[in-house]
């Protein structure tokens, strides 16, 4: 199955000259979504870890259910001001500004190994900093799986010293 097939393309979405990959449409093909799991699933054979790290909100679609194929934890990683309890955060620069991301501070335990799992790879600005807040809480990131990566915007050059898998590449 081609996912790419699955994944709607829309034009100057969030604003002019930018083409939107919209994986609205896979997630609501059972076998498309199922097999696009699977795939990032697979990737993980052999990787030795602990906890599936997904940031939100579309790392929850997709880590949730790879971790629980691969019988490992899951941690949300969300926006700041989100969690409940005392959490370790990261600002970190976006194409026209700046946002922030938290994790409950007890989530992970330092020696862990973790695996983030996302939808998408763009400039790695996300991914870089769920790196750096779990190097700073004392656990290791064993690998990064992605649903998309878009090559073009050379985001694993953030991440040069990591594990990344791709599903689809744009």
């Amino acid at each position: 199955m081609d996912l790419k097939d699955k994944i709607r393309n829309i034009q100057d979405f969030p604003q002019e000259g930018v083409l939107f990959r919209d994986i609205t449409t896979l997630l609501k093909d059972a076998e498309g979504m199922k097999e696009a799991i699977d795939q990032m699933t697979a990737k993980l054979e052999g990787v030795d870890f602990d906890l599936v790290l997904g940031p939100e909100s579309r790392g929850f679609i997709f880590g949730m259910p790879v971790a629980y194929n691969m019988s490992k934890g899951f941690v949300p990683v969300r926006k700041a001001g989100k969690l409940p309890a005392e959490v370790v955060s990261k600002e970190y620069a976006l194409e026209y500004g700046t946002a922030t991301i938290e994790i409950h501070k007890d989530a992970i335990q330092p020696g862990q190994k973790v695996v983030i799992v996302d939808d998408l790879m763009a400039t790695g600005g996300t991914a870089k900093a769920i790196v750096e807040m779990v190097e700073e809480m004392g656990a290791e990131v064993a690998a990064m799986i992605f649903l998309i990566e878009l090559d073009f915007l050379d985001g694993r050059k953030v991440l040069p010293d990591y594990k990344i898998e791709s599903i689809i590449h744009y």
